[in-house]
């Protein structure tokens, strides 16, 4: 919302989007203020006046009186179908939890003798939760006498993490604790393709006969 003050005469300027969404409201009357500034139902000011006159008003046209900005002074009120408003607000609401995705931490593991089938098979899988979105913790089960060669994991991992570059970035690079070494990998953002400039018509040149 800004304010803007016109020196001859004084009269506000609002912006037309308020933040009233998921808010608590007064309504009708609720509204006890001296003098609010009113907003009619298709965004129009209607300038100060008390708070009755602005309900009388919005009972004229069957709608409610809702208070949207009670910081400002003196408050903004819109008129609003206030029933409807908040049907349509939590039917987007329901609609943004729906499209939500949860994202998961999938977890691939390896052993430091690991072949080149299954380091491809995993390498894959891998590929493929970072495709859907999901991070990827990748560890390195050392047994035994493997403790000694520690270094085989970091090597392993850190070219499993530049086999995926392309599409993950490394959280966080391969780290022992106790008997495994892991690192994370997250999905890089995906950034909208840039349209294809358009084509220059050529310059045409007139000839004088």
């Amino acid at each position: 919302m800004f304010l803007c003050a016109d020196a001859v005469h004084p009269r506000f300027y609002f912006s037309e989007v308020f933040p009233i969404a998921n808010a608590v409201h007064q309504i009708n009357e609720e509204i006890n203020d001296k003098e609010v500034r009113l907003i009619g139902d298709q965004g129009e000011q209607l300038g100060i006046m008390s708070a009755a006159e602005a309900l009388r008003i919005a009972e004229e046209k069957e709608l409610d009186l809702v208070k949207i900005a009670p910081g400002s002074n003196p408050p903004v009120c819109k008129i609003m179908d206030y029933g409807k408003f908040r049907f349509e607000q939590t039917k987007k609401e329901k609609e943004a939890k729906k499209n939500q995705r949860i994202v998961e931490v999938k977890e691939i593991r390896m052993s430091p003798g690991i072949d080149t089938n299954d380091f491809n098979t995993k390498l894959k899988n891998a590929q493929k939760f970072l495709a859907d979105g999901d991070r990827v913790k990748v560890s390195v089960r050392f047994r035994g006498r493997e403790m000694a060669h520690t270094d085989i994991g970091t090597t392993l991992l850190k070219d499993f993490a530049a086999q995926c570059a392309e599409i993950a970035n490394m959280d966080k690079a391969p780290k022992l604790e106790g008997r495994n070494m892991s690192m994370f990998l997250s999905p890089k953002p995906v950034t909208p393709a840039k349209k294809p400039a358009k084509p220059k018509a050529p310059k045409t040149e007139s000839v004088e006969g």
